[in-house]
Formats: structure tokens, sequence, C-alpha cells
């Protein structure tokens, strides 16, 4: 019998092609930091989450967290948690060592190996940056080995995956408006999705209007800070507009940064391996932040959390963070 999950979350409608599907706006993210270390609590965590309701799944190759989830997934139809795969929306990543034309498609066969899966719903360029291919999946990398990404041709290679039915879906991540213009320029199919750093204190408001404009989907990372990882800081979970909103709201400062995000129309992945916060996450969707505490946290002074700093180099192709995210942060 298959088991009925406690929440129900709500999807959008993703992209124009012919397989497009849908996305659930909610999701539940697999990096733990550094990334492959503890293996069976991201399993047991990722079946948990299953049961809870998640139903969206974020890795990447770098995280070294995709058997994880393939097994997971397998123990899932298992125990009948779900009925079948196709239940489950997967996500994984292109790492900068395959951000190469002619190592896209097996990099994405690796995945789906690891995986144990047909295809995925979703694959995105991580970093609109290459590394040379000797470096691997380890990170931080050598400033050595950064190239520049051959935008049009690994783009190609994208969309070949997409035609030959290994993925739903193609999409890009950490891309600026200037970059996304420059991928746009020769796409033939325009990316799904642009998975980006979001949060009450980078609230990203121009790449946003742009990728509605281009009829992109923003997901957004990192929505509480990530504290305690190579990417993340505790200013989120430390601001006080955030804590004096939580308290006033009887909800948790996480539950509202998550509605935050959601009410912007966009999808969010959350990501802990605590029961009892991955229910409290799930908790965002039976109520509403008052126009007056969205004005509170719209005035909210802008501060990126991730600068990037290991993809700028004197000898790569970006000399500053500015020309990384072709803006101030």
């Amino acid at each position: 019998m298959v088991s009925i999950p406690e929440i129900q979350i709500p999807l959008s409608v993703l992209g124009s092609t012919a397989n497009s599907n849908s996305i659930p706006l909610l999701g539940f993210g697999t990096a733990s930091w550094p990334f492959g270390e503890s293996e069976e609590i991201v399993k047991g965590s990722i079946l948990t989450a299953i049961k809870l309701g998640y139903r969206h799944f974020d890795t990447a190759s770098v995280y070294q967290s995709e058997q994880c989830l393939g097994e997971a997934i397998s123990r899932a139809l298992e125990l009948g948690l779900i009925e079948s795969r196709s239940e489950l929306f997967v996500t994984s990543k292109l790492w900068c060592s395959d951000v190469h034309p002619h190592r896209v498609l097996p990099a994405l066969q690796d995945t789906l190996q690891k995986l144990g899966l047909e295809y995925l719903d979703l694959y995105l360029i991580h970093f609109p940056v290459s590394v040379k291919p000797a470096a691997g999946y380890v990170v931080p990398f050598n400033q050595s080995d950064l190239l520049p990404m051959d935008f049009k041709s690994v783009w190609e290679a994208m969309e070949e995956c997409h035609k030959l039915g290994l993925t739903k879906n193609i999409g890009v991540s950490n891309f600026s408006v200037k970059k996304l213009q420059q991928l746009l320029l020769t796409a033939k199919i325009p990316p799904a999705v642009n998975q980006v750093e979001m949060s009450p204190l980078w609230q990203q408001k121009k790449l946003r209007k742009f990728c509605e404009e281009k009829g992109i989907h923003v997901t957004a990372y990192s929505p509480l800070g990530a504290k305690g990882t190579l990417w993340g800081t505790n200013q989120v979970m430390e601001c006080e507009i955030l804590k004096e909103i939580a308290k006033a709201k009887g909800k948790t400062l996480a539950q509202v940064c998550l509605r935050w995000v959601y009410e912007q129309g966009v999808s969010v992945l959350v990501k802990s391996f605590n029961e009892e916060r991955m229910r409290e996450n799930l908790n965002i969707f039976g109520w509403k932040l008052s126009s007056e505490e969205s004005q509170k946290i719209d005035q909210i002074p802008q501060r990126k959390g991730y600068p990037g700093l290991e993809f700028v180099s004197d000898g790569g192709p970006f000399k500053s963070v500015e020309e990384l995210w072709d803006e101030e942060i």
C-alpha cells in the first residue's frame, strides 16, 4: 500500500517543450559539507523527506550525493512510499570540470548511472565557468585550472541531452542577466530554470524580472543562508527584522524566509537532515505574510551570502566578483 504524504506541495509548470513537466515549489537539497560525508545520514534523510511529502530532490555530481539519492529512491519504491519514479522531480548539475562540449553527455550518463534512473527531470550547468577536466570534482580547486566557458557549444551539448530524452528539462545555475543574455543569443531551447542564491537578504529583483520576461523559472538555493557550508553565512538567521516578524507571527525564522521566497513566485530548495526541521520547513503553505511584513522584508539591506571567490583569479575568465556576478554584491 502506498503511503499518503503529510503535505501536498504546490507545482509550477516548466518550459514549453513537448515533454516539459511541473516542478514542486518546495524542494529538498542533498548537499552536505564537506561533500561526500555522512552517506547513511543523507540516505535516511531523503527517505524521511519522501515520507513527509517532499517530491523535488536536488543533487549534483560535485555533491557526491547522487548515489545516496538513487539508493533512497529505490528503497522508497520497495517500501511503497511512492508508486513510481515519475512521482518525483529529480534535478542534478553538470560540474565545471565537465563544462566542455564533449564531456556533457558522458557526465549526464554517469549521473544517471549513479542515480539508477533512466532520465532526469532537470539538468543544470552548475556555474558559468569551466575548469580543466583533470581537476575532477575536488572543491576548492586550483585557480590555475579556471577556463572560460564555451557558452554556445556547451549549451548545444545540453540541448542534445534533452533531445535524447535523458533529461526532460535543461537549465542553468548561478547565471547573471548578462550571462543569460549571452546564452540566449544562440540557444535553440531556452533554459527552463536558473537556480540561484536567493533569500530576504539577497532578493535578486533584477534577475527575477529578467527571468520572468524570458519565461525562465527561478529556483532559490540557500534561502536560510546555508550556515556551516563553504557557500553559506549566518546573516539570514541573525537578521533582526526576520526575528521580529517570526516572533509576532508565531512562526520560526526559517518558515518566514521560506514563505517569503515562495510568495515571490519561485521554487525554493531547503536542506535539513533534522526531521523536526524538515516538518517545519514544509509548513509554509497554509498562511501568508501581511503586506506590512512583506514591505519590511523588502527594505532589508541587500548583501550576497556567497561571493564565489574560488572562481575569481587574475589568470582566469573572471578577474573580480563583480565580473563573475555582473553586479556589486
